[in-house]
């Protein structure tokens, strides 16, 4: 007998004794969601082990797609079973089947239990929240894989459950499906909101639509906009070249201005250009999760995580005697990335004025400054011409640029839609905006009772004493310790041409 002909033999015997295993079983009354399992895996259910790895909640769709991919390569046509028994929205899967192992509880196979997961803004999919499939590890050994979404009093996570004969069987599977996820991840390239909003979502994780905003509609003092880009897009350009020549990635850019000067509209336009890179939009309260978004961030680099309205969470720590610990979990953040990640941090505010200074202590933090000024006479200009581009305009726009100094994006959006209002009111059915509408729709934005208006939309009083030409905060300097340049920082006021 050669060597093929005594395996296949072994193998037959092998799989003869585990018929008569189960025979036995089934005489002893083994429970039948027990039984499929030591049926597949050849062992007594006591001697099955176990390896399990939890993840968040919003990594559920991506834990289904690396099974579905392992499921692919390794058992085309395996099926899905689910788990039927009163009490298993309180249970794991091991402890299920340990209970019915023993008696204490019924649990059989039963229907899959599904849920919904995104993939997109406007995209889902299902993944298993509960069930149990037979497959094979990749070195072909029988295995059970399980998957077990959130469930009730437990903490919002999912988890993967291999069942083997033994440890490294089921370790190499857990260790394969993983790699899968990271292959298959749905979040790489994505746009992404660690808050709540009406895209789809998982939870803490959303999706958001990328933004489609031409150069032309980013209107900013000259010379403003190509500094931004060369900073965040020419280094991810050049990232290889970087890393060999020693030259860490990981940067920071701080947008300043008044409010409504077109910090966050700069912002969308770069998410628009860079449309292989992944980005995290945190605002809010949602900068507390900056420790995972950092964490995922250098796991789908290239990668932005966009901090708005920084200055809620990293004020200077001389503002608070017992400190701030959301600031310190941006600057470990910031820091724990690594230098070589192609990561950028991009923050804005409206009060560079308070911010810490630690942020641009050290390289890849904040490198780079930019006051977003209010416009000039051009840039207004440009800007009621940009937000009038649908409409029909008989009037002359001069009157109003000269009317508006200091005003800023957001101002002349609402002047538009007022004048658009003021039109309707007149009857016109496709309005055509005159002088007269324009000049109505700016008297009743400059008038004494809209002060506050003009506050919020960031067009408040220009004052003009003492030399200077901008009521709002100073401009944040990050330089860092005396002696180093290592830093820079670019202000264009707003009367440079």
């Amino acid at each position: 007998m050669d060597l093929n002909d005594a395996t296949e033999l072994a193998r037959a015997l092998t799989e003869l004794m585990k018929d008569a295993r189960h025979q036995l079983d089934d005489a002893k009354g083994t429970p039948e969601l027990v039984a499929r399992v030591t049926r597949h895996l050849g062992c007594d259910i006591r001697d099955v082990v176990n390896v399990a790895e939890t993840f968040p909640g919003w990594e559920h769709v991506n834990l289904q797609r690396g099974v579905d991919a392992y499921l692919a390569a390794h058992s085309p046509r395996a099926e899905w079973s689910g788990i039927a028994g009163l009490g298993r929205e309180h249970n794991d899967i091991v402890n299920m089947l340990a209970s019915a192992a023993q008696g204490w509880e019924r649990f059989e196979p039963g229907a899959v239990d599904y849920a919904t997961a995104a993939i997109g803004p406007d995209r889902t999919t299902e993944v298993v929240s509960l069930g149990l499939v037979l497959t094979r590890s990749p070195d072909g050994a029988p295995v059970v894989i399980g998957l077990r979404g959130a469930h009730e009093g437990m903490p919002p996570n999912c988890q993967i459950v291999v069942l083997a004969p033994d440890r490294a069987s089921a370790t190499r599977t857990r260790d394969e499906v993983e790699r899968l996820m990271r292959e298959h991840d749905v979040y790489k390239g994505q746009i992404l909101s660690f808050a709540w909003s009406e895209h789809r979502g998982n939870d803490l994780v959303t999706f958001l639509p990328r933004p489609e905003i031409p150069a032309e509609q980013v209107i900013l003092p000259g010379g403003l906009l190509p500094a931004i880009e060369r900073h965040i897009l020419g280094i991810g350009e050049h990232a290889a070249r970087l890393r060999e020549h020693g030259q860490h990635l990981k940067r920071g850019l701080l947008l300043h201005g008044p409010p409504g000067t077109g910090k966050t509209h700069t912002v969308r336009y770069l998410m628009g250009r860079m449309r292989d890179c992944t980005v995290i939009v945190m605002t809010g309260a949602a900068i507390r999760f900056v420790t995972q978004a950092a964490g995922l961030a250098r796991r789908l680099q290239p990668a932005v995580i966009v901090l708005e309205d920084v200055d809620l969470v990293a004020r200077d720590r001389s503002y608070t005697e017992d400190g701030n610990p959301l600031l310190f979990a941006l600057l470990d953040a910031m820091d724990g990335v690594g230098a070589d990640a192609d990561v950028t941090f991009v923050l804005t505010t409206n009060r560079a004025d308070v911010l810490e200074r630690a942020l641009a202590d050290r390289p890849g933090r904040v490198d780079l400054a930019m006051e977003i000024p209010r416009p000039d006479a051009a840039g207004r200009m440009a800007l009621l011409t940009l937000y009038a581009r649908d409409l029909r305009v008989e009037a002359d726009l001069a009157p109003i640029v000269a009317r508006t100094e200091g005003a800023t994006a957001s101002f002349f959006k609402e002047l538009l839609r007022r004048a658009v209002l003021a039109a309707l009111r007149d009857g016109d059915e496709v309005p055509a905006l005159t002088g007269d509408h324009l000049g109505r729709a700016l008297d009743e934005m400059l008038g004494e009772r809209e002060a506050l208006t003009r506050s919020l939309l960031g067009s408040g009083e220009r004052v003009h004493e003492d030399g200077e030409d901008y009521a709002g905060p100073a401009p944040f300097l990050p330089f860092g310790p005396q002696g180093t340049s290592y830093h820079s920082t670019l202000t264009i006021r707003s009367d440079e041409p």
